[in-house]
């Protein structure tokens, strides 16, 4: 009877710690990051202080201010003023969901959890084996994701963009709503009646624009430098017009004095002596 006691017993307490076990690795497994500094911020509605522990499904808000969730083993999220996000997390990746404002992300390279952020139909991921700094800001119908350092990628609807060192992509905004939603208002970034979908601005189309405008102010120029040329051209044209006017017109003073002198020429008359020349 001793015996069963203590088997009963034994098989209890490694029942507990098998619980304790799967308890524990189910937390953990649910542990998104922590936050290192926050101001102006809440999380779940609570004020965000630095040594909160963010886990999968909270929801984090800033208003005036910043908030630094530390990820992984070193990476980081800084998120902007007025910035709306919330968190999710599995066995392989960290996800950040950013419905409203900027976030930067920072991936040391030695980091192998996969961190993600995620606006709308749109994932901005840093390239692996990079250390990366990236920053990403919406405004408007517009989102602007910039690659400081490294490499991000920008994954949507089985496209891939890669944006090096340096360089930065530009996406507009599309909304796709439900029927019987059309006369409602339209929201980004939520809701069951309408979903964003990021359309990325070609590179080459973006290039194509700049070279028109390009071409179109060279185009303004050269008729400038036409229509002044040919001002200039056309003042020169009237100076020689306006000279050749003002021969003519010495020509015939020359002409009507000497004429004088003919008709009325006396040896005590005053005889007109032309400048420059002498009558016939």
């Amino acid at each position: 009877m001793a015996k069963k006691d203590a088997s009963v017993r034994v098989s209890l307490f490694l029942l507990v710690l098998g619980l304790l076990a799967a308890g524990s690795a189910f937390a953990g497994s649910l542990i998104v990051g922590s936050v290192a500094g926050a101001t102006h911020a809440s999380l779940g509605g609570q004020a965000l202080v630095a040594g909160n522990t963010i886990f999968s499904g909270d929801d984090l808000e800033v208003r005036d201010g910043a908030a630094v969730v530390t990820v992984g083993s070193g990476s980081r999220m800084v998120f902007g003023k007025d910035s709306v996000a919330s968190f999710g997390r599995d066995a392989s990746e960290v996800t950040a969901f950013l419905s409203k404002g900027s976030a930067s992300v920072y991936h040391p390279a030695e980091d192998q959890a996969l961190l993600r952020l995620r606006i709308g139909n749109l994932s901005i991921v840093p390239g692996k084996g990079f250390k990366t700094l990236g920053e990403v800001a919406m405004t408007g119908d517009t989102l602007i994701v910039t690659t400081k350092e490294g490499l991000l990628r920008a994954e949507g609807d089985g496209k891939i963009t890669e944006i090096p060192q340096g360089q930065s992509a530009k996406f507009i905004a599309k909304v796709s709503r439900s029927p019987q939603q059309a006369g409602g208002a339209q929201t980004y970034g939520g809701g069951g009646s309408s979903a964003v979908m990021w359309i990325a601005v070609a590179a080459g189309a973006t290039a194509a624009v700049l070279a028109g405008l390009a071409m179109s102010r060279a185009s303004d120029a050269k008729d400038a430098s036409n229509a002044a040329t040919a001002a200039a051209n056309k003042a020169d044209s009237d100076a020689l017009a306006a000279e050749a006017q003002a021969n003519t017109a010495n020509q015939n003073a020359v002409a009507a004095g000497c004429a004088l002198n003919t008709l009325f020429g006396t040896p005590t008359a005053t005889p007109f002596t032309p400048v420059g020349t002498t009558c016939p």
